[in-house]
């Protein structure tokens, strides 16, 4: 597949809100993921560890609303944009956010994701 066939691939999945699938389809198993925060989901490798932590944010979180825009397509890489309005669960506080995802594809699959917010 080529980057473009990828990268609206995955788009339409997540504007469809299946970005669970979207991940399970393109997600290298060597997949690297990388959070703009510090701590134990700061970094994480291998698709085990990115679905785990994928796990964990939707059974953390209440989601009313994503929308996403993009594919915005460079070389190897593409970028979605995720306006979110989502609840946490254990403080019940209701977030709207904006996130950039930015994602490296190498052979037909995500090898990196890189999230800005």
């Amino acid at each position: 597949m080529s980057i473009r066939d990828v990268a609206e691939a995955f788009a339409q999945l997540c504007r469809e809100g299946r970005h669970e699938e979207a991940g399970e389809r393109f997600w290298a198993e060597t997949v690297v993921s990388r959070e703009a925060m510090e701590g134990p989901m700061a970094m994480l490798s291998g698709r085990a560890a990115v679905k785990a932590k994928s796990d964990w944010w939707y059974a953390n979180h209440e989601v009313h609303e994503v929308t996403t825009e993009g594919p915005f397509i460079h070389g190897d890489q593409f970028a979605l944009r995720f306006t979110m309005d989502i609840t946490a669960r254990d403080s019940g506080q209701r977030i709207k956010a904006t996130e950039i995802g930015l994602y490296t594809v190498a052979d037909g699959k995500v090898v990196e994701e890189r999230f800005f917010y």
